[in-house]
């Protein structure tokens, strides 16, 4: 059987990555429910698309839901249209996702924030094709591919009670685990490269070479936020250069603790001891300006990211933890 070759914009050969790409090169002409994983900015949404595009469902409509930046109060409805009159604010019926991505592909990103009230309409609608409008009583057909996104342990949650075994498991059918770019090194290169010919198009720019001290400390970073992360100290750089080349001034200023930094903190403990409040400010620090950085602010998201919520994270801001950086 002839192996399916992907056709997509993810850039990168590197071993993990192709084994990757390759699994989801056997299921690109199916309907399989797939299940992608990985951490935050490792190109998610950017793999389902490639499914879609390269699919027989290519001609209709791509739809992306990310299921935490909707209130619980407001998903429902956005996922499977309502009726008039439902609610209050509902002057007039209006088509949900499900419905709009008929004949084509559903993205449900974050789908571990799906709250566990109206994840039995999840797995019903996966199961049989059919939903029903909330405020309506008859059934809706569909014929629609779903693709689920996480960056969150759902076999975790599914033990913890908040997720349901049931419809992990129908979203399950072919997991695709998307590797951080802390493991795929390799990919650095023609990643930098890239985004520095999208950035330059972009602002109108001539594409200047990376210099080899900029790359030296590009490859030396641990980059948390993957390769969203780098797309955007790329830009920025592009943005900020005024020579012949990218240096590191260019560059936005990387978290101040780096891998080496965290090897500092976990060698193996001896006599003289270790300030380990501090250890651990500085690494909490860490995590929650990336965060910070990666949702642009926004600190419902970034607590997320980080497992926390919301009045947390704000407390933490509040006690200057950010003072360790």
């Amino acid at each position: 059987m002839t192996q399916y070759q992907l056709k997509s914009n993810i850039v990168g050969s590197g071993e993990k990555l192709t084994r990757v790409l390759k699994k989801a090169g056997k299921i690109v002409k199916t309907d399989c429910t797939v299940l992608v994983t990985g951490e935050t900015g490792t190109g998610k949404e950017l793999i389902a698309r490639a499914l879609h595009n390269d699919s027989d469902r290519s001609s209709k409509k791509f739809i992306a839901i990310n299921c935490a930046a909707i209130s619980k109060d407001l998903l429902e409805s956005e996922l499977f249209g309502h009726v008039q009159g439902a609610f209050t604010t509902a002057v007039r019926s209006r088509e949900g996702s499900f419905q709009a991505a008929d004949g084509g592909t559903l993205f449900l990103d974050e789908i571990g924030e799906m709250p566990l009230e109206l994840q039995g309409k999840i797995l019903r609608a996966l199961q049989f094709k059919e939903f029903t409008p909330v405020g309506d009583t008859k059934l809706r057909r569909v014929d629609v591919r779903v693709i689920a996104a996480t960056n969150v342990n759902l076999e975790q949650k599914v033990q913890d009670g908040f997720f349901r075994s049931d419809l992990y498991y129908r979203l399950n059918v072919v997991k695709l685990e998307l590797p951080p770019l802390r493991e795929r090194m390799e990919d650095l290169l023609p990643l930098v490269n890239h985004f520095v010919k999208k950035a330059s198009h972009r602002y109108t720019r001539d594409a200047l070479p990376v210099s080899d001290s900029a790359m030296s400390h590009l490859q030396s970073y641990n980059w948390p936020g993957n390769v969203r992360e780098l797309e955007n100290a790329i830009e920025h750089a592009v943005l900020m250069s005024d020579g012949d080349e990218l240096v590191i001034e260019d560059f936005p200023p990387m978290a101040s603790i780096s891998s080496s930094d965290v090897d500092e903190f976990l060698r193996p403990l001896t006599d003289e001891g270790i300030d380990l409040g501090a250890a651990l400010r500085k690494i909490e620090a860490h995590y929650i300006d990336e965060a910070l950085a990666l949702t642009v602010g926004n600190k419902n998201k970034a607590a997320s990211l980080l497992g926390l919520n919301r009045t947390t994270l704000v407390e933490k801001l509040k006690r200057g933890v950010l003072e360790a950086v």
